[in-house]
């Protein structure tokens, strides 16, 4: 059996009258991610990561900002897609690994939702999936919260 790991990264800014979608759940806050999409920056991450896996690319590779079909989209359907590609390769997931960078607001009460919405796409079971915070201590852009980011990596399996 072949075992493939991939990393993923995404960066979004903050924007006053913007919503705010982290791991497919619309967040509370005064500010959202700016973005072609719905700039999920969680899902964006993970999609790279699964495509990383297996050198497809990155997600604006195979969704570009350019395009208007993409305009707003929700990012459970880039997720969807990324999976579709890794699975039409012939490989599973074997888990989900992420960690949001955000000043706020605070995620732990949606986590497991967001568990639940992203293990629901990736065919996986919620404690296969992990979604995990931290602050940048007031550090840097995401201290300041003009934006957020989220790093991914995920564990590929050859055959179901």
């Amino acid at each position: 059996m072949s075992y493939r790991i991939g990393s993923g990264v995404d960066f979004h800014q903050l924007a006053e009258g913007r919503d705010l979608w982290i791991g497919g759940i619309k967040i509370p806050h005064h500010k959202g991610s700016l973005g072609h999409s719905d700039a999920d920056v969680l899902l964006h991450a993970i999609c790279d990561a699964l495509l990383g896996a297996l050198s497809l690319g990155d997600i604006g590779l195979h969704f570009p900002n350019t395009d208007p079909a993409y305009k707003n989209i929700d990012s459970k359907i880039l997720l969807q897609k990324s999976f579709e590609l890794i699975r039409s390769k012939g490989y599973s997931v074997v888990n989900v690994d992420s960690t949001l960078c955000l000043e706020a607001p605070k995620i732990k009460p949606w986590v497991p939702q967001m568990q639940e919405i992203i293990a629901q796409i990736l065919q996986v079971q919620q404690e296969d999936v992990s979604v995990k915070a931290t602050t940048t201590e007031q550090m840097g852009f995401a201290g300041r919260e003009e934006g957020l980011m989220a790093y991914a990596t995920v564990l590929l399996k050859k055959g179901a």
